[in-house]
């Protein structure tokens, strides 16, 4: 290791940590090849003991590195050894009735019962998240609000959650006015307003093939056909494929997910995002952009949404604040573009307004909460935990696993062995208090029946860790 100095004391553990794990990742240190000692690597990187056993401790965190009794650290782990990714997904592209209704329903009798390894999930552990510094501005819109939020706020949303809201969206180099933002009350809720203001039932949406299940709901509920686009599981959906469907079936909206899309983890490369605005402005078709984990990314910045490419208003930019800080809270938002007024009036009659008390408490929190440190925190703790489940899959599972790569969020897209159902999987997961979600509910037609969803949403542990390698047993019996 070559000799370095560092000029800044903040986060110096990480600064030796990152250069340890890419020279794991070049395969200079190798699986089982001893680490340096704590007091050498203090003394070739000029750092303190401390900081020395900081930046190990770190690398173990992760999984990356294992300390021996009596022998020092070693190499455990090397990403180089991630599975397979999952087959490009290859929907018969036509329009076609929506019904998962009933497969949902099925999952969701359990999916959230107490006493089991939660897996199925797709929110942030409840550890993850700054619930004391939140109670504090509950309390605070209490007591600070004229009327204690016991009114209807007003319907575009709280004045200041506005503002703050507009903010964050320079975390993606937009310049976003706080009236162009209509508070809603999550993500889908967002979603399903901004479908009923673009299209009529019997009209046809784009969607990614798999896509997250809440958004086939959505368009089941109101009445409107889907035609699925083939997506890669890292660079999202099908450009080409995507152009040829929209002009054919005469598509009136479409529906994705760009940044880390549930459940693939894909995330569109820049120049795929403008390409599409550039689609569906010259085509003249809205694209309705979810753009929920768009914050939780694993690398040095944030992936920037399709809205940030948007010049004509065609985009109509949804988000929340369900994945990051308070699921429960149900604060979401949409920009809607060009379709502003549209979208407002349809959320003045199908709720009037988004609670009061949480849009108070969640503009305090983002005024005085420090958010941004929360976000590195846990966009760091996500990471980890994306490491050491990929480990156990791998330690666990057949060979024949295929894995998706994402680069934030926090969910994995199993493929696993033909021979697997992965509903009877599910069922018999359920019996040792594993829950899972079986693929199938990931499209709307009959697919994916060999696919499975991870949430690693949940810190490791010792029971994550024998609820998958009780999964991998139960996965190899059914294969025989």
């Amino acid at each position: 290791m070559a000799k370095n100095q560092f000029n800044t004391e903040d986060h110096l553990y990480l600064q030796v940590s990152d250069g340890i794990e890419k020279m794991i990742e070049e395969e200079v240190l190798r699986i089982g090849d001893k680490l340096p000692s704590v007091r050498v690597l203090s003394e070739e990187y000029g750092i303190s003991m401390g900081t020395a056993f900081q930046a190990y401790y770190h690398l173990e965190g992760r999984g990356l590195i294992e300390s021996r009794p009596k022998s020092g650290y070693y190499v455990r782990f090397n990403r180089k050894r991630f599975p397979e990714l999952p087959h490009l997904t290859e929907p018969a592209v036509i329009s076609h009735e929506v019904s998962v209704r009933e497969m949902i329903a099925s999952i969701y009798t359990d999916i959230a019962a107490s006493g089991i390894t939660n897996l199925a999930l797709a929110v942030p552990d409840a550890s993850l998240l700054p619930a004391a510094k939140l109670n504090k501005s509950v309390l605070h819109a209490l007591r600070k609000n004229k009327d204690h939020c016991i009114n209807y706020e007003h319907t575009q949303g709280n004045v200041e959650l506005r503002k703050q809201i507009a903010k964050l969206a320079f975390n993606w180099g937009g310049k976003v006015n706080p009236d162009e933002v209509i508070v809603t009350s999550g993500c889908l809720d967002a979603i399903t307003i901004c479908l009923k203001a673009v299209t009529s039932p019997g009209d046809t949406v784009a969607v990614e093939c798999p896509t997250y299940f809440g958004i086939y709901q959505a368009i089941e509920s109101l009445g409107l056909k889907v035609v699925e686009i083939p997506t890669d599981p890292l660079t999202g959906v099908d450009l080409a494929r995507l152009e040829k469907a929209l002009v054919k079936f005469k598509v009136k909206a479409c529906v994705f997910v760009p940044n880390y899309n549930n459940p693939l983890g894909s995330c569109m490369p820049e120049e795929h995002k403008k390409k599409l605005v550039e689609m569906i402005t010259r085509l003249q078709v809205p694209l309705i952009e979810d753009d929920i984990y768009g914050e939780l990314y694993f690398g040095k910045t944030r992936p920037r949404p399709c809205k940030f490419y948007d010049t004509k208003g065609w985009v109509m930019h949804c988000s929340s604040l369900s994945k990051s800080l308070a699921p429960g809270y149900r604060i979401g938002w949409v920009m809607p573009g060009k379709f502003f007024d549209a979208v407002k009036q349809l959320k003045r009659i199908q709720n009037i307004s988004s609670p009061t008390l949480t849009q108070a408490a969640i503009a305090h929190y983002l005024v005085h909460g420090r958010y941004e440190y929360h976000l590195k925190n846990l966009r760091k703790a996500l990471h980890t935990q994306c490491l050491r489940y990929v480990q156990a899959i791998i330690n666990y599972f057949p060979d024949d696993t295929k894995v998706s790569r994402p680069h934030g969020g926090f969910i994995l897209w199993l493929e696993l062995n033909k021979k697997v159902n992965s509903f009877a999987l599910r069922t018999e997961a359920m019996k040792h208090h594993i829950s899972i979600v079986p693929g199938k509910i990931f499209s709307g037609s009959d697919r994916f029946s060999n696919c499975i969803r991870i949430s690693f949403g949940k810190p490791w542990n010792e029971d994550v860790d024998y609820g998958l390698m009780q999964l991998g047993k139960l996965i190899r019996k059914m294969i025989g």
